[in-house]
């Protein structure tokens, strides 16, 4: 019997915290109480909310729209070669000698056809860089790219807004060509604002570089060196040859 009185006691007990009909309490609360609390927190979350709806607001008028407050562009980019090759060896009386090197360059510039870049809205003419562009190195008025007559195309892609300049290692200077004009890429075509680059069919620009060699130079290994120059760019540190420039050699024969 005392078993059965203790039983009925917890029993009670329990029902009594959960709801106590003779008080009113739910939980060990009166409703006044649960009121207090919730309005408790609901000032103290409403005051969270506010002071970091506050703190992003204040960030944001900060911030540029289309210039980022830090930019993760290295000091000194780098510079994509197409062909990809360190040494170029072709004979200019053979297509099949150099058909591998006109096909990578062709592969280059098939995102560059005009009619794709077209597709891109203007943005101020940031996103179109058509392929006519690089003129007699673009491969549409010569398919071969300079190849055929000896005067091979180098594509170059830097990674960043700088030029291109090139030079032959050797005693006397090498002619060449660059389209753009003197290798240079307007900043332009580098657009800080990403929106402006998500564009599908947007292309970073790139420089062409047609050898001019005569036939003195055919038969004979010219080494020729490509660096990214502008300011503050560093691009000769003999400790690091692949920084800010690309050497290649190249050799035609007839």
């Amino acid at each position: 019997s005392a078993k059965r009185e203790q039983k009925k006691e917890k029993q009670d007990s329990w029902k009594d915290f959960i709801y106590n009909p003779r008080t009113g309490e739910f939980l060990g609360r009166t409703a006044g109480s649960w009121g207090l609390i919730l309005l408790f927190y609901l000032i103290f979350y409403g005051f969270l909310g506010g002071m970091f709806s506050l703190t992003m607001w204040v960030m944001l008028q900060t911030l540029d729209e289309n210039v980022p407050r830090h930019q993760d562009r290295v000091a000194s980019p780098g510079l994509v070669i197409r062909p990809h090759a360190v040494e170029i060896t072709f004979n200019r009386s053979d297509p099949e000698n150099y058909k591998h090197y006109i096909r990578q360059l062709h592969d280059l510039l098939q995102s560059y056809n005009d009619s794709i870049q077209e597709r891109n809205e203007l943005c101020m003419k940031v996103c179109q860089f058509k392929r006519s562009t690089l003129r007699q190195c673009s491969g549409l008025p010569d398919p071969s790219f300079g190849f055929k007559e000896g005067n091979p195309v180098i594509g170059l892609k830097p990674e960043g807004d700088p030029y291109i300049n090139c030079t032959a290692k050797r005693a006397t200077s090498l002619q060449m060509q660059y389209f753009p004009s003197e290798g240079r890429l307007d900043k332009m075509f580098f657009p800080n604002n990403l929106s402006l680059c998500s564009q599908p069919d947007y292309v970073q620009p790139l420089v062409a570089v047609k050898l001019l060699f005569t036939k003195e130079d055919y038969n004979i290994e010219q080494t020729v060196e490509c660096k990214v120059e502008g300011s503050n760019l560093r691009n000769d540190d003999e400790r690091d040859k692949f920084l800010g420039r690309v050497t290649f050699r190249v050799k035609v024969s007839e």
